[in-house]
């Protein structure tokens, strides 16, 4: 994976980058599909005052991952995680770790000094979970039953020095 490569600037292709990538991961239904598509779409429209910012991973000129964050309104250096997906074919390779560190970067350059992430508690979600672990981000809270019944919202801190 020394090839990977990234790159910040959003082009028209990456649509459908964005959606291979979330279908493949077999997490999301269709709407949540379309909402990752329409980040891309708000950004290609309304350029960087629409608030998404992206990061694309890309192995041998193909989009193989990608991440989208984004300042909170209202707050004066918290960003979100919005997205962080990576191509079925190339999960367990590190690319989703090295990933989150350029987007980490990424918010450092536009001032974030925390990182909120969010995720399902249902099951499936576990190495979702374990992951954001991994990456030095702490469960700072639990919303039971936020998605649907017996689904709960988690949510992750990272805070940056």
């Amino acid at each position: 994976m020394s090839e990977l490569t990234f790159r910040t600037e959003v082009r028209p292709s990456d649509r459908d980058a964005v959606r291979r990538i979330v279908e493949s991961s077999g997490y999301f239904n269709p709407d949540e599909v379309d909402v990752a598509v329409e980040l891309v779409d708000e950004r290609l429209t309304r350029g960087e005052p629409s608030g998404y910012h992206f990061v694309f991973a890309e192995l041998g000129g193909e989009v193989v991952g990608y991440g989208c964050v984004g300042p909170i309104a209202c707050t004066q250096s918290s960003f979100d995680f919005f997205w962080i997906a990576v191509q079925e074919g190339v999960r367990g390779k590190g690319v989703g770790r090295r990933l989150v560190e350029a987007c980490e970067r990424r918010m450092q350059q536009l001032g974030a000094t925390r990182i909120y992430v969010e995720t399902s508690g249902r099951e499936q979600y576990a190495s979702t979970r374990h992951f954001y672990l991994a990456c030095a981000y702490q469960e700072v809270a639990v919303f039971p039953d936020f998605y649907a019944p017996g689904d709960a919202k988690v949510v992750y801190l990272k805070v940056l020095g």
